[in-house]
């Protein structure tokens, strides 16, 4: 009895081992196979356009893809494109260029938290250069950021030139451009010009009210 169980025992297991080693004979149905089986692309590494370029269609045209955007066009729900590249002649004519927004209608206090988010480690709650990565020269970061309100070159800054800086980077700030979309960007530079507004004098105002009261 026992030979027998293990001859029973031997024969299964020679059964099982065959049958896991047989190849697939049949190759299966897929629902839509181009899409299954895309051609896969690591995030952010160099595009080898032979792939993509050296073949043609069933019309016999030539393929081309670049993994960009159509030249124009605008992502849903976002504003028109920013019009100057990232160059110097962009740079000098971004002035040029002034808030597309209804001022009146902007929330500011979301434009605050916006700012808050992506400049305020920088730049400081109160626009002042004095954020958490400085930290009156005690944060990691050993320069002190551009100080946007109380320097009379950040306060006299184009608006267009700013969203400019804001979009591409420049210096050691890096492009938001991924992080905000136009609008947004738009947005926080309305509320970087609101507190760079000056108040009214208080002392013509003072003035203008003595008179009137005369």
């Amino acid at each position: 009895m026992k030979k027998f169980l293990i001859i029973i025992g031997c024969v299964a297991m020679t059964g099982a081992i065959i049958s896991c080693g047989r190849g697939r004979r049949d190759t299966g149905s897929t629902y839509m196979p181009d899409m299954y089986y895309s051609r896969a692309l690591e995030t952010y590494a160099a595009l080898d356009t032979t792939k993509f370029t050296n073949q043609v269609n069933e019309a016999g045209e030539k393929i081309f893809y670049n993994r960009l955007p159509v030249v124009g066009t605008v992502a849903r729900g976002d504003m028109a494109a920013y019009k100057f590249k990232n160059d110097s002649i962009g740079y000098a004519n971004s002035y040029t260029v002034t808030n597309p927004l209804d001022k009146a209608a902007i929330d500011m206090k979301e434009a605050e938290r916006l700012y808050l988010v992506n400049c305020g480690i920088c730049h400081g709650k109160k626009l002042d250069g004095n954020g958490p990565l400085y930290n009156d020269g005690n944060g990691p970061y050993a320069a002190k950021p551009a100080k946007l309100v109380g320097d009379a070159k950040y306060e006299s800054m184009a608006e267009g030139t700013m969203f400019h800086s804001v979009t591409y980077g420049i210096r050691s700030m890096g492009s938001y451009a991924s992080q905000l979309n136009t609008e947004r960007r738009w947005m926080v530079i309305a509320y970087i010009k609101s507190k760079q507004a000056k108040p009214a004098d208080a002392t013509i105002a003072k003035a203008d009210s003595t008179i009137m009261v005369k």
